[in-house]
């Protein structure tokens, strides 16, 4: 149920952020690029992430770090549209948060076995 949930919020960021493209960028003179560089992509993951598909998770987490360094990169040249990048920068660490979650339960778990009963950890 914990992971059926959070691949719901993962969907809904994925969701959220294409979105939040979509209208920053609806201006703009290459809509088309726009629409393949940074709308599509995580519409495609979202339909990955909704099929169960590991690599979605994956692929999800690697981009958002584009995505992140895009909002920051926005964020410092361009304060007339700061919001739509602030708002980019915590979708994008929410998605990398959600998709690290089994990794770091994974992680911290064998921790936690590996220092119990005298090991010496």
């Amino acid at each position: 149920m914990i992971a059926r949930a959070r691949d719901g919020a993962l969907a809904a960021a994925l969701l959220l952020l294409a979105a939040l493209y979509a209208g920053w960028f609806r201006a703009d003179r290459h809509l088309v690029a726009v629409l393949l560089v940074f709308v599509a992509p995580p519409l495609l993951l979202l339909v990955g992430v909704v099929a169960q598909r590991g690599y979605a998770r994956f692929w999800a987490g690697v981009l958002a770090l584009f995505w992140f360094s895009h909002g920051v990169m926005h964020a410092w040249a361009h304060r007339d549209m700061a919001l739509y990048a602030w708002a980019g920068i915590v979708l994008s660490l929410l998605i990398v948060a959600l998709v690290s979650v089994p990794g770091m339960r994974a992680r911290f778990a064998a921790k936690r076995g590996a220092g119990g009963a005298g090991s010496g950890h």
